[in-house]
């Protein structure tokens, strides 16, 4: 189910999609979106099925939820091309007792053709997706809990991010009552990199990094999607580098706020002092 904290970042993907279509950077029919799975994307689904500066939209995608099927009864949604549906027992009745509204809105394909790298770059697509967490820089991870605990799977996520006119990559800006950050100074598992992730959405805001330095990337991340408890927490972090690299880290401490929450099982606990 839609939370406030899901509704916030669905509301940010639509923001700056319209924001896109108003400059020019998006045809004016909109292109096709690809979306993951879970509750975030169906939460942005559905801000985008609400929102009047979005026009009607097609998907290519690997999976269809519930959210499409309700975006096709309202019109918001014309079609749908994926590999499998993953909807809900009521939603997937309802399928088959309208199959005549819906038997020309859905095709599924087998993912040799969904997830073809060269047919997601030739439609471009806006691709959005969920991360477990990102680094300042624009890494993601979207797989594994500190790098060690396997939460779910890849996916199509990897083809669909590296050849997507725009890619997205959302998720809320913390975890677990606050004691995780998902802005973490290094990921500590990596599936998707910096030169693949275009933009970054959390609750808290949108982060652009297209022709972004890292160190643009680094401000442009911490001041728009970090959550109010860690920014200083990040800022700090940046200042144990030299400042002149061009991808400035601190090595020694770029796990640190990992091994913190090992340790104390709260990230805000982490200590830069003994880095210095």
């Amino acid at each position: 189910p839609v939370d406030e904290v899901t509704m916030k970042i669905g509301n940010n993907v639509c923001n700056f999609l319209a924001q896109q279509l108003k400059s020019g950077l998006i045809p004016p029919q909109f292109l096709p979106l690809q979306s993951g799975v879970g509750n975030i994307a169906n939460a942005v689904l559905a801000c985008l099925g609400s929102n009047p500066d979005i026009p009607a939209f097609e998907m290519y995608t690997e999976v269809v939820q519930d959210a499409v099927i309700d975006l096709m009864k309202e019109g918001k949604c014309k079609f749908a091309s994926s590999c499998s549906l993953t909807v809900s027992d009521d939603k997937l009745n309802e399928v088959f007792q309208n199959i005549g509204f819906f038997h020309d809105k859905i095709i599924l394909r087998p993912g040799e053709i969904t997830n073809n790298p060269e047919v997601v770059r030739r439609l471009g697509l806006i691709t959005m997706n969920t991360a477990l967490e990102a680094d300042i820089f624009g890494n993601v991870n979207s797989t594994h809990v500190t790098g060690t605990k396997m939460m779910n799977g890849i996916g199509g996520s990897g083809d669909f991010t590296r050849n997507a006119y725009i890619s997205i990559f959302t998720c809320p800006s913390v975890a677990k009552e606050g004691k995780i950050s998902a802005i973490v100074p290094m990921v500590s598992h990596m599936d998707h990199t910096e030169h693949d992730v275009n933009i970054i959405i959390t609750e808290q805001g949108v982060a652009d990094l297209r022709g972004k330095s890292p160190k643009e990337r680094a401000q442009a991340i911490i001041e728009n999607c970090v959550h109010p408890d860690y920014k200083n927490i990040l800022w700090d972090y940046l200042k144990l580098t030299d400042g002149k690299s061009q991808t400035p880290h601190a090595l020694r401490a770029a796990l640190a706020m990992h091994a913190e929450l090992a340790k104390s099982g709260d990230m805000k606990n982490v200590d830069w002092a003994q880095y210095k």
